[in-house]
């Protein structure tokens, strides 16, 4: 394990357009939420947090926190998670349970980042920020503060713009997610044709 530096999974939503709960949903003969801790488990997280809502899951290799205010948005699961990580937890690595093509090296570059002094640690895709995000412990509570309605940590990222270290992650993973079963479809069909030729799409999965 990486220092302590913690894992945390939101996991919570209804996945209203997809018609289930996206934590519970299959890609690669795997469900999201458990690919998602393997991801984290994989890159040296410790503990890993899922945050879960919708849906009442069991998942093995994380500490599972149910957010009762999960209808309110991402924010609440957000800081349900932060609350949840012991005391000597130095930094966390915030990642969302529908985004399959996140890889453990996409997170290792950000504890990294973080090991060289970066507090905030931002993967960027094609030069704009996405996920996953690594948040120092001296920010978690600025991070839960900001963290309101289905924002996450992107209100206290925009505002403390002096904190956050890019992350360029283009070439070890990607931010595509997961919405609808017709994404679902699209995405794995992407794989597969990667896999056949060869490309980075088609390698992701065990990328370490």
């Amino acid at each position: 394990m990486r220092d302590g530096i913690g894992g945390l999974l939101l996991a919570a939503g209804e996945g209203r357009r997809f018609g289930r709960p996206k934590a519970l949903v299959e890609f690669e003969g795997e469900r999201l939420v458990d690919r998602g801790v393997r991801m984290l488990r994989d890159a040296g997280c410790g503990p890993v947090i899922v945050v879960t809502g919708a849906a009442s899951i069991e998942v093995i290799g994380a500490v599972v926190v149910p957010n009762p205010d999960w209808r309110t948005g991402m924010g609440s699961s957000l800081r349900a998670g932060l609350a949840a990580l012991p005391p000597g937890c130095p930094a966390v690595v915030v990642a969302l349970v529908d985004q399959p093509l996140v890889t453990p090296a996409a997170v290792r570059r950000l504890t990294e980042a973080y090991e060289s002094g970066a507090p905030v640690a931002v993967a960027t895709y094609g030069g704009r920020p996405r996920n996953p995000v690594l948040i120092a412990r001296a920010h978690f509570a600025e991070a839960a503060a900001r963290a309101v309605g289905d924002a996450g940590a992107r209100a206290f990222l925009r505002e403390h713009p002096e904190l956050v270290t890019p992350v360029p992650c283009d070439d070890v993973a990607s931010p595509d997610d997961i919405d609808t079963p017709d994404d679902l479809v699209a995405l794995s069909a992407h794989r597969l044709a990667g896999r056949q030729d060869g490309s980075p799409a088609g390698s992701m999965r065990d990328d370490r």
